[in-house]
């Protein structure tokens, strides 16, 4: 598994010093809005998971995992964290982000420039479509499913025939922010962790400008990392209940959490 992402897992010491780094760097350039946070529960989350998309749909947590070998579509019980059902990939396919749309999922893969489409009901796969860039996160607005590519980028595609419609460059304060990764839509905005960070960018969908930034810096406590590339990254939106849900690749944990003002 010759990677930027498993690469960095071997250096787990240095692994929190970029963490921190990027972080400070992000929130030292940045003329939004930065709020912390409060955590109002958390539950058990698969610490094999390399967890690369996370939606919350009709009451139920569906995830998508990544490592060549290792990728997986589940729907996961999200009170327990048992996995109840589970698609695994072909070993040739990385698995990234996933999205929930009109009955069907989506899954990306990284770097094979193919994407998957399942009934949501039986994880059958019903199609397939492919783009040109990597896949990293994937949401949707509710007309346009929006992909990320590890770049400042998002690409809206049409969900019918899964062609770009648009795109935008996300930017705070004229700087671009780049490494966008997990994606998810609420409430008219683009949520995107921003790999090796703590941070979730809060993004307009219309201008690419960054309104807000999460700082989710000491979510996971230093007992329960294992220093396996364990950096944030999954977000899912519970909209009956108004519930922001996060975790991370490898976390043991997931938080549903409430943005604070600082």
């Amino acid at each position: 598994m010759n990677s930027r992402r498993s690469a960095l897992a071997r250096l787990s010491p240095l692994l929190f010093l970029t963490v921190f780094a990027c972080r400070n760097e992000i929130h030292a350039a940045a003329s939004a809005p930065v709020s912390g946070f409060e955590v109002v529960q958390s539950w058990p989350h698969d610490p094999n998971a390399f967890t690369q998309g996370l939606v919350y749909r009709d009451g139920k947590l569906y995830e998508g995992t990544g490592l060549n070998g290792q990728s997986s579509l589940r729907e996961v019980e999200l009170e327990t964290g048992a996995v109840l059902r589970r698609h695994d990939l072909a070993r040739e396919y990385f698995g990234e982000g996933i999205d929930f749309f009109k009955g069907r999922l989506y899954q990306l893969t990284w770097r094979s420039h193919v994407g998957f489409i399942y009934d949501a009901a039986t994880f059958q796969q019903v199609g397939q479509f492919n783009y040109a860039t990597e896949g990293w996160g994937l949401t949707d607005d509710g007309t346009s499913l929006i992909l990320s590519d590890g770049t400042s980028t998002l690409r809206f595609l049409d969900p019918q025939t899964l062609t770009v419609q648009r795109s935008i460059t996300v930017t705070d304060d004229g700087r671009q922010v780049s490494e966008l990764n997990e994606l998810e839509y609420i409430k008219g905005e683009v949520y995107a962790n921003v790999w090796r960070t703590g941070s979730i960018a809060r993004i307009d969908p219309a201008t690419g400008r960054v309104t807000g930034w999460i700082d989710l810096t000491g979510l996971l406590k230093d007992e329960d990392r294992t220093g396996n590339e364990d950096v944030l990254n999954g977000i899912a939106y519970d909209s009956a209940r108004d519930r922001l849900i996060v975790t991370g690749k490898h976390w043991p944990k997931m938080f549903q959490i409430r943005t604070v003002s600082r």
